[in-house]
């Protein structure tokens, strides 16, 4: 499979049976994405509520008849604002989709949609961990660096794990290493760091915290094959 990195925390997972899957889809007003609003999906993965990752999945889902998969409250608003029919899921719970599995996370961050001037609960964050042919990729999501992910790396092989850098909303870059070797993730690629003035880092830092070879710096358009 080949993942996308399309800016900030925008992914796209294009998988060898030929689905595609858009990860936290925030288009419009993403000063790093090289994507525009007629980007094609089947499917939509949302970490949690906040705009910079939810932004535009009503209307990616809508104009691709996309299901969006992610925390029942996210799921049913994004239904009732036009969405088509999604998946909700919660922690801990996995599903066996047409493309592979999928198994929601958990992410220590806070969940929520600004509407009409006040914030909404979208559930709690979370994570995906992907799973197809026998490979398992891993979504963050928005988190802070805690024990629980060297559980992750027992009961997973990892062969890629997406790690937000930035610091400030998320884990820093020493943080974000020591969750990679608490995943034993044989790949990392560092997302959501320099898109605004607090989460500026350096990822050339971040790559050499971990071994050569392990950390995969993509610019917005760029893909890591998996």
């Amino acid at each position: 499979m080949e993942i996308i990195y399309h800016g900030h925390a925008c992914l796209e997972a294009r998988l060898d049976d030929g689905t595609v899957l858009l990860v936290d889809p925030w288009i419009t007003g993403n000063p790093q994405t090289d994507l525009t609003l007629d980007v094609k999906c089947d499917y939509i993965l949302v970490t949690h509520g906040h705009q910079d990752h939810s932004g535009d999945m009503i209307e990616v889902s809508r104009r691709n008849h996309a299901p969006i998969i992610g925390m029942p409250e996210l799921v049913h608003y994004a239904e009732s604002q036009g969405a088509v029919e999604g998946h909700p899921m919660n922690l801990g719970g996995k599903w066996q989709f047409p493309f592979g599995e999928i198994k929601m996370m958990h992410a220590q961050h806070s969940s929520s949609l600004v509407i009409n001037g006040l914030p909404v609960y979208m559930g709690d964050a979370c994570g995906f961990m992907l799973t197809v042919d026998g490979k398992s990729v891993y979504f963050a999501g928005d988190t802070s660096n805690y024990g629980d992910m060297a559980l992750f790396g027992k009961g997973f092989d990892i062969e890629l794990a997406v790690l937000p850098i930035g610091g400030n909303f998320t884990m820093g870059p020493e943080e974000a290493a020591s969750a990679a070797k608490r995943l034993n993730a044989k790949h990392v690629l560092p997302i959501h760091y320099n898109t605004f003035p607090m989460i500026k880092q350096d990822p050339t830092k971040f790559a050499g915290l971990l071994p050569d070879g392990v950390v995969e710096i993509a610019q917005s358009g760029e893909s890591v094959t998996v």
